[in-house]
């Protein structure tokens, strides 16, 4: 079975990882992993879910299976993060969710969700998005078509192109659109455009699918839901994708939720059988760890206010980190601007350089990005900045 099988080339990301990490330099700058770091280059465990996880660990008593939809109160939690508690579709009783092992999780579940209901349905994709999102949903099935999203002339979203592109979408196609902090360019829908969005899909039969993995990073917990609220207050349908990896800091752990929004209650509760009857097909029970700790913080009022805290001093940090990265290429070359990256949101924005001069970051100066030039703000620091914008200007 396997004589004729041919090695695949590495992950462009996880192979630049290995990479970093094999570099003996030391001044190489890691610009290429998506994950939050403190100013020591670590990703930290959050205090809040520290002391989670101490009191989980004193109270669990069994490691039995849990079922497919997971803990009850981590569902109810994560709902009323996600949309707020007096949300309309909410007290409607429209919404259901499940735990899943991470984002990724829930956008596949999704995905063979929309499959089952509607067998190759289209999916409207952001260009760019996320490296992995046409995987997970194409390999499910859908059809991926492309919107255009970003002017990398502008460093802005093309929202006049993305709209027009959107009006030949037919009615019943999903839209996935990144609920905050765009990955990979940082450049967010504002409130007036969302409403636009929220407009266009009512008009024209589209059921988003919401990507929310950066919640909190980018204005903050409330605001960066502003889209995915809005359309759901608006629209029947809508399924969401969400991850605890960034904002709880549980990467490894693998806690996300897929989230469906139902025209009445009585179709949520036929939706969720089939939800978890693909979970149950495809990976049988979540893990629990992850989503035990999230709902214990989720559910205590002094973990929940110290959570919040440690979520703003990151998104807070990153903002810093944006504008100490513009302001060091202002002053070292002047004649490229470089303001966009104070205007964006979350962890990533691209640079807006040629593959060939990541090369040559690479090989020259061990500072490491993926080829679009897709930079890890969080991989910035006071210590690497004034060597990290010198060489981005020795290559420009």
């Amino acid at each position: 079975m396997f004589e004729a099988i041919q090695k695949l080339p590495p992950d462009p990301i996880l192979g630049l990882s290995s990479a970093f990490e094999a570099d003996p330099n030391p001044d190489k700058v890691d610009l290429g992993a998506g994950v939050y770091k403190d100013e020591a280059g670590i990703t930290p465990i959050f205090k809040s879910v520290k002391e989670a996880e101490r009191r989980w660990e004193q109270q669990e008593s069994t490691k039995v299976y849990i079922s497919p939809p997971g803990f009850a109160d981590f569902n109810t939690a994560i709902q009323k993060l996600i949309l707020g508690a007096d949300h309309p579709a909410l007290l409607a009783g429209r919404v259901r969710s499940v735990m899943t092992p991470g984002g990724c999780g829930a956008l596949r579940v999704g995905a063979e969700l929309i499959n089952r209901c509607k067998p190759g349905a289209t999916i409207w994709v952001s260009k760019p998005t996320w490296a992995n999102h046409v995987p997970l949903l194409g390999s499910a099935g859908l059809k991926i078509a492309e919107y255009p999203y970003y002017n990398g002339a502008t460093h802005s979203v093309d929202f006049a192109a993305m709209v027009a592109t959107l009006e030949s979408a037919a009615r019943g196609d999903l839209l996935l659109v990144h609920g905050c902090c765009h990955n990979p360019t940082g450049a967010d829908l504002n409130r007036k455009q969302w409403d636009a969005v929220t407009e266009l899909a009512a008009r024209k039969g589209l059921v988003p699918f919401v990507d929310l993995a950066y919640q909190g990073l980018g204005d903050g917990l409330d605001e960066d839901a502003y889209g995915p609220r809005t359309l759901s207050r608006a629209l029947p349908e809508l399924l969401l994708a969400y991850s605890c990896s960034k904002n709880f800091g549980l990467y490894r752990d693998r806690i996300g939720a897929l989230l469906t929004v139902s025209p009445t209650p009585e179709q949520a509760d036929a939706g969720i059988t089939h939800i978890n009857s693909i979970a149950r097909g495809i990976y049988s029970m979540p893990p629990s760890h992850g989503g035990a700790l999230v709902k214990t913080v989720l559910n205590d009022p002094a973990l929940y206010a110290q959570w919040r805290g440690e979520v703003d001093g990151m998104r807070k940090r990153i903002h810093v980190l944006r504008a100490l990265l513009a302001d060091t290429l202002k002053k070292l070359g002047p004649s490229r601007d470089f303001e966009f990256i104070k205007r964006e949101f979350g962890m990533f924005s691209f640079l807006g350089i040629s593959k060939e001069q990541v090369q040559r970051l690479r090989s020259e100066y061990s500072i490491y990005m993926v080829d679009s030039s897709r930079i890890n703000v969080a991989g910035v620091s006071p210590k690497n900045v004034e060597y990290l914008a010198q060489a981005i200007i020795a290559v420009l």
